[in-house]
């Protein structure tokens, strides 16, 4: 059968090579002019000091400016991080709508869902556009240039992945000029750390080099809660002839961190369950030696060689590898008179999670007539290993209204219950086509061939599956697009269990289908986007007649807001989603008609940054952020409700011995706001308490 995949892939390949001959052809023609077709643009030389974005690197897009994507796309620049000293991905991420924290709360990392929907953190997340990272640790910011968020189906360049986003995460490259910055920072409740950024070009710029390092103690506020965090990459860029440049990325990453215990919701009664009220976020019932303790490593590398004029041919290999140790304990059977409860202590002994990535493409650019094209062809293959450990439970009494402490328990010893092998592997093809003067009318074209085998206990599933993608671009004029897309994404259709009669069973993949239209327009430093999106996300479930099918259906429409760039003496970054989401069909009639769980109706935030012009160097910023109320579970039987947080910043840019320095303040959740700041399977995690940030950089040479 291997065999076979693999001759039915080759065929493919030869027959998108045919397709491509034209182009191939037309481009050795076209070497007689002089300016070429294929532009080659560096996504980190987008605007600098902004909180505005040009270009986009994730997915097929190949460095293509945002107004021209039909897509909704956030980019989350270094500017606005550093105004908000952002710590971890959700830090980030609160500044685009439609995300929340889904189950558990931020300490040892960020679990989200987008638009209701969990965001995989085995495959969602990437770096530079291409290597899938393992996100079940934090990962580090210091070292990135910018978060893009590309929300929706994205299969066509990615294979099998949910309908939620990918979430890309551009490393810094070497500076034009020599760089060495150290900045110090701490907090109130008596975290500290320390940043160093160093960077130089050598031997006539063709060798490039980034490093990064960070150390800190970790303190957020919160009861018998302790840790440090490490950090170290580098990044190089090599260019030893003009048409040729290789990059690596070296990530290592380590977190020891004590994890607050989650809560459980009673069971509903009467279909109603009774939500208790937000405890005191700084009180932890957990212990604190119950550690999520963890490194990862990641590894990337591209090679760029330009081939003719305007062909290039990529290639990218890498490798993400995680092995984290975790005491996740869960505060349940709780009586909120007495206050007494039990706290149940999950303890797991080296979690190992690998991602192996490599990708082979062919871009380039051509002429057929009035029409250029811009095709990209490629191979990719993800190979995804997980090792899960025995995890055995502990109970222990436990009382939220009169806390104690909870005694040591030693973890297990290691035995590798279950694995799971995983490798999917495509061949895409992709044709963005720009007519007339201007490009004002395009249309993208993609088609991806998917095969995809998982091995887990015992039983592999194996799906061959293609996906689709359209899109249409019109600019009437420069500055304002007009969009509707048509996407087709890829999902695991799961394998039915023993207590159904198909026991067994391996179902074909699902196929989620996605349309867009929006509308982006650029008032001067300005982007404004508004979009209207409707995902159909199938899902399978054991029916009535005891058959695990492919049988349920869940609607996803609404509308999303974005605003980012300056207005004269302003910085601004805002966005909103109105989002109805409905579960048409599903085994059980008590979830019909619900609400998916973890889902805002509302959510928006607004982050303004204001220069004063009086005052040289100084700046003030206040940010709010608002997510409305979410079911705690698929029935819809209660709701976390919903919140709203301020923050409040200030920047101030001096020089000291003639070195450019930097002093930042900064508080968040200015009011001490307490809620539930994730839900989800019941499951209900705890706010951080009020937390005032200061931090100083300088530049040492």
């Amino acid at each position: 059968m291997k065999d076979m995949n693999v001759q039915s892939s080759v065929r493919r390949i030869l027959l998108c090579a045919a397709l491509l001959a034209p182009g191939l052809a037309a481009a050795q023609q076209a070497d007689k002019d002089d300016e070429s077709l294929l532009q080659e643009i560096v996504v980190t030389a987008d605007r600098m000091k902004s909180f505005g974005a040009d270009l986009v690197q994730a997915g097929t897009f190949r460095g293509a400016e945002i107004i021209d994507t039909p897509l909704s796309i956030n980019i989350l620049p270094r500017e606005l991080l550093e105004a908000q000293q952002a710590e971890s991905i959700h830090d980030a991420m609160r500044n685009t709508a439609g995300v929340t924290f889904a189950q558990i709360g931020g300490a040892i990392y960020s679990n989200l869902a987008v638009r209701g929907i969990t965001v995989e953190n085995r495959s969602n997340y990437r770096m530079n556009g291409a290597l899938p990272i393992v996100n079940l640790i934090a990962l580090p910011l210091e070292n990135k240039e910018r978060i893009e968020v590309l929300k929706g189906v994205s299969a066509l360049y990615y294979g099998f992945t949910t309908p939620a986003g990918i979430v890309n995460l551009t490393t810094k490259r070497s500076p034009a000029e020599p760089l060495l910055d150290f900045t110090a920072n701490l907090n109130q409740h008596g975290a500290y750390g320390a940043h160093v950024d160093a960077g130089a070009r050598f031997l006539d710029d063709r060798v490039g080099m980034r490093l990064n390092a960070v150390y800190g103690d970790l303190d957020i506020g919160v009861d018998n809660v302790v840790g440090h965090r490490k950090m170290g990459s580098l990044a190089l860029d090599i260019n030893p002839t003009e048409s040729l440049s290789i990059k690596l990325d070296y990530e290592y990453i380590a977190k020891s961190v004590t994890e607050p215990a989650t809560w459980l919701a009673p069971t509903a009664v009467a279909g109603v369950t009774a939500v208790p009220k937000v405890p005191d976020p700084k009180q932890n019932l957990g212990g604190q030696w119950q550690y999520g303790d963890g490194f990862e490593t990641n590894v990337l590398g591209q090679v760029t060689w330009r081939f003719a004029r305007d062909w290039e041919f990529n290639l990218y290999a890498g490798r993400s590898y995680l092995d984290r140790d975790r005491v996740f304990s869960q505060f349940q059977n709780y009586n909120t008179t007495t206050g007494a409860g039990t706290l149940r202590m999950t303890l797991t002994n080296g979690n190992v999670n690998e991602n192996e990535n490599y990708r082979g493409e062919v871009a380039g650019a051509f002429l057929t007539g009035p029409i250029k094209h811009e095709l990209a062809f490629g191979y990719t293959v993800n190979k995804r290993l997980s090792e899960i450990p025995s995890n055995p439970s502990v109970n222990v009494p436990q009382n939220f209204l009169n806390p104690v402490e909870i005694l040591y328990r030693p973890l297990p010893a290691r035995v590798v219950a279950r694995v799971t092998d995983v490798e999917d592997k495509g061949a895409y093809l992709f044709d963005r086509m720009t007519f007339g003067d201007g490009e004002w009318l395009q249309l993208l074209a993609g088609w991806r061939d998917t095969q995809y085998e998982s091995l887990d206990r015992g039983i592999t599933y194996k799906a061959d599956e293609g996906s689709a993608a359209l899109g249409l671009v019109i600019k009437p004029r420069d500055w304002l697009s007009l969009y509707g897309t048509y996407i087709e994404g890829l999902e695991e259709g799961g394998v039915a269990p023993l207590t159904a009669s198909n026991s067994g069973e391996l179902l074909p993949p699902s196929v989620t289908e996605q349309i867009e239209f929006g509308v982006k327009a650029e008032l001067d430093k300005l982007l404004v986007t508004l979009a209207y999106f409707d995902i159909d996300r199938p899902s399978a479930f054991v029916n009535s007649q005891n058959v695990f099918a492919l049988d349920g259906r869940t609607a996803y429409t609404g509308f999303e807001f974005s605003a980012s760039g300056e207005i004269g003496d302003f910085s601004i970054y805002s966005t909103a989603m109105w989002l109805d989401a409905e579960q048409q069909k599903a085994a059980s009639a008590a979830v019909i008609g619900k609400r998916p769980e973890n889902t805002p109706e509302f959510t928006g935030s607004l982050f303004v940054d204001y220069r004063l012009p009086g005052v040289q160097g100084l700046s003030i910023s206040a940010g709010v952020f608002h997510v409305g109320s979410r079911p705690i579970n698929a029935q819809n039987t209660g709701f976390a409700e919903g919140y709203t947080t301020y923050d409040l910043g200030g920047r101030y840019d001096l020089e000291i011995s003639g070195k450019p320095s930097t002093i930042r303040l900064y508080v968040e959740n200015l009011t001490d706001e307490a809620y539930w700041s994730a839900t989800g399977s019941n499951l209900l995690g705890v706010s951080l308490p009020r937390t005032v940030k200061l931090s100083f950089t300088t530049r040492l040479r």
